[in-house]
């Protein structure tokens, strides 16, 4: 298996685990390893998943001894492949992940994944065609610099921002 380590962020908490979305793969863009991740490698490979009733495995460090949340969302865009998910909270591994990715400690993502089709990239590296995804890790090191957790906060913000957008809401039904 292969590993690529790509910069992401954490997004939002809710109340069944701690919130986070990024881009864990950015088209067209040489990591460090030389490779450059093709618009569509990811397609086949969640369209085969998603046909298994399985979904693409959130690990801690590439060990799969160590999930630490679920993905709910995988999906490529014109940009990359974007995934958003929860930490779990009643794992610990999972809530020590979530102190490190709000102090900055860690904020990588990395994609695991068997190369099924590349070619190869003059001055070295390849251009990776087509891809089989296992599984998106939040890692300390990332290998594509270009993708990044996108945004955090926590339960209690997001509740205080909720409830003032209703606050406001009403107010406005009320001058009706």
């Amino acid at each position: 298996m292969d590993y690529k380590f790509l910069q992401a962020a954490p997004d939002v908490v809710l109340e069944d685990g701690h919130r986070i979305s990024g881009y864990a793969s950015v088209f067209g863009q040489r990591d460090k390893g030389g490779d450059i991740v093709l618009p569509g490698a990811y397609t086949a490979s969640l369209k085969r998943l998603a046909a298994r009733g399985e979904r693409v495995r959130m690990l801690w460090q590439h060990d799969p001894a160590q999930p630490i949340g679920i993905w709910d969302k995988v999906h490529e865009d014109a940009h990359g492949l974007h995934v958003s998910g929860r930490l779990l909270p009643d794992v610990a591994r999972a809530r020590e992940a979530k102190a490190l990715l709000e102090a900055g400690a860690v904020d990588g993502l990395s994609i695991g994944y068997r190369t099924l089709r590349a070619e190869p990239v003059a001055g070295g590296g390849r251009r990776l065609v087509e891809l089989d995804l296992w599984e998106v890790s939040l890692v300390t090191f990332p290998m594509q610099a270009e993708a990044r957790v996108a945004t955090k906060s926590d339960l209690l913000a997001d509740l205080a921002g909720l409830s003032a957008q209703m606050r406001a809401a009403r107010a406005r039904v009320a001058q009706i």
